[in-house]
């Protein structure tokens, strides 16, 4: 539980430092609550959609060898941008590039406060 609870919190502080330095990405309204929005609809759209657009676009991220993952990544932010009024991404590379930061950001935090389960 405080695991869930620990790395649900370091995704809402990655997303607030990506929006602070991205020029491309805004978080409008009270950010905290923005962002603990943005981290629970992204969670939802990566346990349900996330699956079925890999399935679905498997030869194709096959012949990229992986890479067209980073594509349905930004796909799926500016679904969540279009879903969150408080949330706006300027574009398809700024959402690219939010991934990639959230992906790094988070990966960072979790190695920090849970730097034996990371591996176990």
């Amino acid at each position: 539980m405080m695991y869930s609870i620990l790395k649900f919190l370091s995704t809402v502080v990655s997303i607030l430092i990506i929006g602070a330095i991205l020029p491309g990405i805004r978080i409008k309204g009270s950010t905290f609550w923005t962002a603990s929005l943005i981290a629970i609809v992204l969670a939802i759209l990566n346990s349900l959609v996330y699956p079925l657009m890999v399935i679905l676009t498997l030869p194709i991220t096959i012949i990229t060898l992986g890479l067209f993952l980073f594509v349905i990544n930004a796909l799926i932010i500016q679904f969540a941008a279009w879903l969150i009024p408080n949330f706006k991404v300027a574009g398809f590379w700024w959402a690219l590039l939010f991934s990639i930061l959230l992906s790094l950001i988070t990966l960072f935090f979790e190695m920090v406060l849970f730097p034996v389960d990371m591996f176990s």
